[in-house]
């Protein structure tokens, strides 16, 4: 892709201390492009910005902040898109606060590309995770582009599935895009580089401060025609992503789960708010209405009986356990059996992949 010339300009101003995403948008307003900004008298804009960014402005740091970068596009798949730029997605000049630019590594072209944001728990259960990534492969596979936050959990499940089939996935850091964050995703993240796209707004380095992930949520939801969630508590980030999605005019979709799980809070409240409940693929490629349903499976749940000869064979412990977490005790007091017997069929289940165990001594059943 061919970097616009007056690249070093837009870096200028976006790693200037104290000049704000707003503040650069006044700036662009009243002068025009960056080269225009920088070229102003100091008094002009002394108006709009602080005596201690214009200040910062000229400083040898930010020079040598903009000449990093610079090196850092020659490095193969690096890219920076600013707001003038045609590769700038245009969803994201629909929100509020769009960013100045957009640091990539990867497929630049994904950004114009439909996408769905699939987000939820960084704890998720073993069958969130398996849920996110098969409703993520059914979209990827119907064409859209799985967005997400590499985050652990849920987020890394859905970029898996999106990355099994044609639509991949985009990654929106909440640090520096040469950051491996969080580290146990460093393979994924890489991954992602070479066949999707990773994404961020903050400078190259940037840690991984608490305060910058609510803020890429808004680009999360900003890339993406929809958001769903799939776990979520009720203290959640996820519920952060979906609020700016509903606030951006985006479709909000949530996974309904067990009453009994603090995973479903989350979900359960947007649906009272007006989500829309997902129990499948289907439920939202219906409901975003312009893509092709062919050539993905059902990702409904399984019933809770299945007839001889369809689907997985019947055990009589799993119709026990339903597919909420579940107890030992409870499970020999709904089968009537012992507690010896029951433990053995749990590990059988178990390493024949059928159900997880959970923390606290409890079960789940996985199909």
């Amino acid at each position: 892709m061919t970097q616009d010339p007056g690249l070093a300009s837009w870096l200028q101003l976006t790693l200037t201390p104290g000049l704000g995403a707003a503040t650069i948008r006044e700036l662009l307003g009243r002068f025009g492009l960056p080269e225009n900004v920088l070229g102003a008298k100091r008094a002009d804009l002394a108006r709009l910005a602080s005596p201690e960014a214009l200040t910062a402005l000229d400083s040898g740091a930010v020079a040598r902040a903009v000449e990093h970068a610079l090196a850092w596009l020659e490095q193969p798949g690096c890219t920076i898109v600013t707001l003038a730029d045609a590769a700038y997605p245009r969803l994201l000049l629909e929100i509020a606060d769009p960013p100045a630019l957009l640091y990539c590594r990867g497929r630049t072209e994904l950004l114009s590309r439909p996408a769905l944001a699939v987000v939820g728990s960084r704890n998720a259960t073993a069958q969130g995770a398996s849920n996110a990534e098969q409703f993520a492969r059914s979209f990827s596979a119907a064409g859209l582009t799985i967005v997400s936050g590499l985050a652990q959990g849920i987020d890394a499940a859905a970029h898996r599935g999106g990355l099994a089939a044609g639509g991949s996935t985009v990654a929106v850091l909440g640090t520096g895009v040469d950051v491996a964050y969080p580290p146990a995703n460093a393979a994924l993240a890489a991954e992602i580089a070479e066949r999707g796209l990773l994404v961020s707004e903050f400078a190259l380095g940037t840690r991984a401060f608490g305060h910058n992930f609510p803020r890429r949520n808004r680009l999360i939801s900003g890339l993406a025609q929809g958001c769903l969630v799939i776990e979520a508590a009720l203290a959640s980030g996820s519920l952060i992503t979906a609020r700016a999605a509903a606030e951006q005019g985006r479709e909000v979709f949530a996974v309904p789960g067990s009453i009994h799980s603090p995973l479903s809070k989350g979900c359960h409240a947007l649906i009272k708010s007006g989500a829309k409940l997902a129990e499948s693929a289907e439920d939202v490629l219906s409901e975003l209405g312009a893509f092709r349903r062919t050539g993905f499976a059902s990702t409904r749940a399984p019933a809770a009986a299945t007839r001889a000869g369809e689907g997985p064979a019947q055990e009589p412990l799993l119709e026990c356990m339903g597919f909420d977490p579940v107890d030992v005790d409870s499970l020999c007091a709904r089968a009537g059996l012992p507690a010896e017997r029951v433990a053995a069929e749990l590990l059988r289940l178990e390493l024949a992949g059928r159900i997880a165990a959970l923390p606290g001594g409890r079960y789940q059943r996985l199909n």
